[in-house]
């Protein structure tokens, strides 16, 4: 072998390196405005976490140079080095050529104000549920008499998470069909310190849930049909489908948990879950059942209640 050729190995790899390189610009302002350009170029989707170029762009770069968002103002003149510089773009391009959702890349998603890791094993956090969790689900239940909480189609663990830290005395029950998930969700838990308040179940539904009542069921589960899977951005095609897609309506699951809940829940009980675009279909399945939608001011909605009562009565 040529004594040369590592010499010149090197030389291509940092030659390669090098070209990815954006010497003019500098600062963190300057990357910030780049990606945010290329992104728009580009046509991205945003949903998870951010809904424009802008925001998924500084969200991207203040994670790679490990600043908090909020020093953004303080540190948006500073230089950016080489290394960094190449950290950043290697990102935007995974972005722009793979469609990877920014949360996935960076393996962190925020839930309720709290930071999550995530990866392809589970659904980036989203939901309109974290308004209800951080106002302790008024007026629906008195914070005070909330002792246990089931967390049914826990994913990241996200939602249980949320609920032990807006209700530190109460006991959280949460479950997950996968493996994979619970294991993204034993990860969260631990990062929380919450394992002695939340405990993770594999479980299908309330299948293997131990006999229990509960105060608040809580669910964010799949929910998206078979025709809208097919017409999802490319971007939500890299989450578990596992985790989306019920069935041709996108009903199955949240049909299934309607069945049983009254069962899990105590007589001032409620169950609340989020079933986004299939809330039409639900209403239309159900025509006399008194589901209470909820509004939100940061999201579209698709939540609904129903109480202990309600339950027992429609669904007995």
């Amino acid at each position: 072998m040529d004594a040369g050729l590592p010499f010149l190995y090197c030389y291509l790899f940092e030659q390669t390196k090098s070209m990815k390189r954006q010497p003019e610009l500098k600062t963190i302002r300057d990357h910030i405005r780049y990606a945010a350009s290329r992104f728009n170029e580009a046509g991205l989707y945003y949903g998870h976490g951010t809904d424009n170029a802008w925001d998924e762009a500084i969200m991207l770069i203040m994670h790679t140079l490990h600043l908090p968002h909020h020093l953004l103002t303080e540190t948006q003149d500073a230089n950016v080095t080489k290394k960094e510089q190449d950290a950043i773009l290697d990102l935007v391009e995974k972005r722009l050529t793979q469609r990877i959702p920014l949360a996935y890349l960076t393996n962190e998603a925020w839930f309720a104000g709290l930071p999550f890791y995530v990866d392809k094993r589970v659904l980036i956090p989203r939901s309109s549920i974290t308004e209800l969790i951080l106002s302790q689900f008024e007026p629906w239940v008195d914070a005070s008499d909330v002792n246990d909480i089931l967390d049914l189609c826990t994913g990241s663990g996200c939602i249980a998470i949320a609920c032990a830290h807006a209700f530190p005395d109460a006991l959280i029950d949460a479950s997950d069909i996968s493996k994979e998930a619970l294991a993204v969700a034993k990860i969260n838990v631990l990062r929380h310190e919450v394992e002695d308040q939340v405990q993770l179940y594999e479980s299908d539904l309330f299948d293997s849930l131990p006999s229990k009542k509960y105060d608040i069921i809580v669910s964010n589960p799949p929910y998206v049909s078979e025709e809208e899977m097919a017409e999802l951005p490319a971007e939500y095609h890299h989450e578990p489908a596992l985790g989306l897609e019920s069935g041709k309506k996108g009903l199955d699951c949240v049909t299934r948990m309607l069945q049983k809940a009254h069962t899990y829940l105590r007589p001032k009980g409620i169950l609340v879950v989020e079933v986004g675009n299939s809330e039409t279909a639900l209403q239309e399945k159900y025509l006399n059942v008194p589901f209470t939608w909820l509004s939100f001011e940061q999201s579209e909605g698709g939540v609904f209640v129903l109480t202990t009562e309600q339950l027992a009565e429609y669904f007995n």
